[in-house]
């Protein structure tokens, strides 16, 4: 989701959380994470336990539409390393049912995690001055979410829910159907501080940091059960759902390489519980759980691109067959001491602030040893895009509407001064 920080009211929670042990099934206690086109093309996990990924479909910036190029390719993840996978949606639609309706009409189509599971709607941002059209929006988008088949949530953090949208008509429709974000700080926060619960009715997933990790990734806890929905719990399945679309299947198919059954070309994670290279040294704790394509194949060994280490084939799980169902060329690289972007950016052939774009980085001057940088040459979308500047427009407006950052927008356009632009003025994205 969009990094912000979720200001909440502090107070005990009036109930517990059990932690889920033993079922592969949602259970309460269930954690997982959710991505956009900044997790790469296989997302991540911050943890051995996590049990779903909510992955962004694309989305719509008060009627502007940007894609995610990353969206199959992170559903067919997280279904091949055993997870539940689901479904959101940016949408900043404000009060309009016109642009919701726009939406659905281009996204609900192109879902690809089952029918039953979770589609959300996230509404952080652009919402309009009129409290009942915002509610009208989110409840049009929600009843197209059900008809579709699907599980409606919505997303957002408290004070802006309670600011723009009368949530309690959204949970008298759709019961238990709020997905609502609280930090307390950037800290990595591997459990909730239930210190800084978003006390509400009707709260079935809690995002309770955007820093999960060192790094930063959003950590979410399942508190009724929800993410099961669209996994077969009734027909005792795990994570192989019965709906057929190409990210699941080619997810079901990765799922069922094991053991030394990699081979060349498949894009595989190194598992949690990894302890040693082949090599005998350790692993370290950051290269777990990133995706790595495999170069070359020895025996029970394999060598892995951008850490060029071997390491035993049981140790890793594959993420793909090696075949077409990656969207570009990604790459990645572990950063060493010494590193620039701009260095790194060369041998790639690239320039630092597409690598700064495409890794979300605000402040390009600031990189550290173990970093996990990532850049996806030919990728539909990955190239730069553009916006013309509007009379009253400010960069702050302008990477609300775009779902970007005013430091992203000043470092890939040479802007000394953030405060002049002018109209007409042409801005990479």
């Amino acid at each position: 989701m969009k990094k912000l920080i979720k200001k909440a009211a502090i107070g005990m929670v009036a109930f517990f959380v059990v932690a889920a042990s033993g079922p592969v099934f949602a259970e309460v206690g269930d954690q997982g994470v959710d991505w956009s086109k900044y997790n790469g093309d296989y997302g991540n996990f911050g943890y051995e336990h996590d049990k779903f990924a909510f992955s962004q479909i694309g989305g719509t910036y008060g009627g502007s539409f940007v894609d995610q190029a990353t969206y199959s390719t992170q559903v067919a993840s997280a279904i091949a390393q055993g997870k539940r996978a689901h479904t959101y949606i940016w949408y900043q639609v404000g009060g309009s049912q016109e642009v919701a309706k726009a939406a659905l009409d281009r996204y609900l189509p192109k879902i690809q995690t089952p029918k039953n599971s979770i589609v959300a709607l996230d509404y952080e941002s652009g919402a309009s001055g009129d409290k009942q059209a915002n509610t009208d929006a989110i409840l049009y988008g929600m009843r197209r979410v059900k008809a579709s088949g699907y599980t409606p949530m919505y997303y957002s953090y408290k004070p802006y829910t309670l600011e723009n949208v009368n949530y309690k008509q959204i949970i008298k429709e759709f019961p238990n159907s709020l997905w609502i974000a609280a930090y307390p700080n950037y800290e990595v926060t591997p459990v909730p501080n239930y210190s800084f619960f978003p006390s509400m009715d009707g709260i079935s997933v809690f995002q309770f940091t955007s820093t999960y990790v060192a790094g930063g990734l959003d950590g979410n806890i399942d508190l009724t059960g929800i993410t099961d929905n669209g996994y077969g719990k009734q027909q005792g399945q795990e994570v192989k759902p019965d709906t057929a679309t190409p990210a699941i299947e080619n997810g079901k198919e990765a799922n069922e390489v094991k053991g030394n059954d990699v081979e060349v070309g498949m894009t595989v994670k190194v598992n949690f519980g990894a302890k040693n290279y082949a090599t005998g040294e350790t692993i370290p704790q950051w290269v777990k759980g990133e995706p790595h394509k495999i170069i070359q194949k020895n025996g029970d060994t394999v060598l892995l691109d951008g850490i060029m280490s071997w390491v035993a084939a049981s140790d890793v799980q594959a993420l793909d067959t090696g075949g077409s169902n990656s969207t570009g060329n990604t790459q990645t690289h572990i950063v060493q001491s010494g590193d620039t972007l701009s260095g790194i950016a060369s041998n790639w052939g690239t320039n630092w602030q597409e690598l700064a774009r495409q890794n979300s980085l605000s402040n390009p001057n600031m990189i550290y040893s173990g970093q996990v940088i990532r850049f996806t040459g030919g990728q539909s979308g990955a190239t730069s895009r553009t916006y013309s500047v509007r009379s009253g427009d400010n960069l702050s407006s302008i990477a609300s509407r775009l779902g970007t950052t005013v430091q992203s927008l000043v470092s890939m356009n040479g802007i000394s001064n953030p405060n002049l632009i002018y109209a007409g003025q042409t801005l990479n994205y």
